[in-house]
């Protein structure tokens, strides 16, 4: 898919939140304030960062602003079980290209929610056709947490559609997120865009993927291998017994 046809093509600040909000004070709001604009350059593009810098709550907002429910779903979930929204996406504004025809937000930890919320319509008398079935017709509380992820990517995501992603590896072993990564590329064949917010050294391998990694002081596109998600885990299992003692403090 062209740059020029991303459903997402970029970021900015339209407006400062006020000193008193706790958006002040994220990493993401000042070092946006500082670059103008975060371009996406890639179908899949991975936000990398150590907790606290802002990349949930970014990728939050822009769900937002493309229309989701706030815990997640499809444009078409209405529902709420926490009012824990941050305001970030009312001082965004988000340049979009192309209508995507499919979308999905997905949070791992409101992911039950959604599974219940498909549940609970497809319990109502006359509700006509099952949801269920577009999930691949068994209910994802009957499924583990795993499990219905993949089925989710597998049955709901149909191509041509925006894709955002939180944490999706906190429910995979490391064999299902390569799972994972052959249902991205199927669907970007399909047109499709990715944003996730990740910690997986794994997932962010996937080719071509941009890598806009999130610190205290900067958001930059970095090479892969560059991520210090990389680095350190490739440092812990070259040695794990050396790096288990430099935590222990061990000689």
């Amino acid at each position: 898919m062209p740059a020029h046809d991303h459903y997402v093509k970029s970021i900015c600040l339209r407006s400062l939140p006020p000193a008193a909000s706790y958006l002040s004070e994220l990493p993401v709001i000042r070092n946006l304030r500082r670059i103008g604009q975060l371009a996406f350059t890639s179908p899949v593009t991975f936000l990398v960062g150590e907790n606290g810098t802002g990349k949930s709550t970014l990728l939050e907002a822009v769900a937002l602003s493309m229309g989701f429910n706030a815990e997640g779903g499809t444009r078409n979930f209405r529902f709420s079980t926490a009012d824990t929204v941050s305001e970030l996406s009312e001082y965004l504004t988000v340049v979009k290209g192309i209508r995507p025809r499919d979308g999905f937000f997905l949070r791992a930890e409101s992911f039950y929610n959604v599974a219940s919320y498909i549940n609970q319509l497809d319990s109502e008398p006359f509700a006509g056709a099952r949801i269920i079935d577009s999930y691949g017709g068994v209910s994802l509380h009957e499924q583990s947490h795993g499990e219905s992820f993949l089925a989710l990517v597998k049955h709901r995501f149909g191509g041509s559609g925006i894709y955002l992603l939180d944490e999706p590896e906190a429910a995979l072993s490391p064999s299902r997120q390569m799972t994972l990564m052959v249902l991205m590329k199927e669907l970007v064949e399909k047109n499709s865009q990715f944003i996730i917010a990740t910690h997986s050294p794994m997932l962010m391998a996937f080719p071509g993927a941009q890598v806009m990694e999130l610190t205290d002081d900067d958001i930059r596109d970095v090479p892969y291998r560059q991520t210090e998600h990389f680095q350190l885990t490739r440092r812990f299992l070259d040695n794990p017994e050396k790096m288990l003692r430099m935590l222990f403090d061990e000689p």
